[in-house]
């Protein structure tokens, strides 16, 4: 299965975000998770999503078109320290801009180290996500650098994020196919009905913690 992404607009700004009927799956995590590995994985798109060795480099919202009724949208990444704190400040202030009052957001993928594990930030942010009745898909990252008898130890420390964690590895493609699917599911009528039923109330989400 291919998700057949395509680059739509990188928006700066709330207004910059597109106005369509699709159903948007959020992908979000720290600056070095390896995010845009694994959007160009789940994409099986090498270059979609640009890679570098530097993190902190997303500074906008990506937008990303699957199909006629759904759409992948890569969040800047979190916690880098070396970023000005004033632009640090501002990208969370836009990220929690889109998770709060996005009427569109169908899901969030939280991607979390899986050598690392979940710590406040994705926790407060998978919280806000549910808090609004937005699914939450947790996923351990660069799995290939865990032992296999590690994996339950990882995979119940995610748990708490949201159900059926899943890990990824976008090196060696491990898990990318059954979050290909999760995503994909998405495109379902039950889920547009939520999603509208959701707009009535997405201006009463909870503030993330920064």
């Amino acid at each position: 299965m291919k998700l057949n992404a395509t680059f739509v607009t990188s928006a700066f700004a709330p207004d910059g975000f597109p106005k369509w009927a699709r159903i948007e799956v959020a992908i979000a995590g720290r600056s070095n998770v390896g995010k845009s590995s694994l959007i160009n994985s789940l994409a099986a798109a090498k270059g979609l999503a640009r890679t570098s060795k530097t993190p902190g480099r997303t500074r906008s919202l990506n937008f990303f078109s699957i199909g006629e009724r759904l759409a992948i949208v890569d969040l800047p990444g979190f916690g880098y320290a070396r970023m000005p704190h004033a632009m640090a400040a501002g990208l969370a202030v836009l990220i929690d801009d889109y998770l709060t009052l996005r009427a569109d957001l169908g899901a969030l993928v939280i991607l979390v180290d899986a050598r690392r594990g979940a710590e406040r930030e994705e926790i407060a942010m998978a919280q806000a996500a549910r808090d609004r009745g937005v699914e939450v898909i947790p996923i351990g990252t660069k799995c290939d650098k865990l032992r296999r008898s590690d994996y339950a130890r990882v995979l119940a420390s995610l748990a708490p994020l949201g159900r059926d964690p899943i890990l990824c590895s976008a090196l060696k493609g491990d898990g990318i196919e059954e979050l290909r699917r999760r995503i994909m599911t998405f495109t379902g009528q039950s889920h547009r009905r939520a999603l509208e039923a959701g707009a009535v109330a997405a201006g009463t989400g909870r503030r993330m913690e920064h």
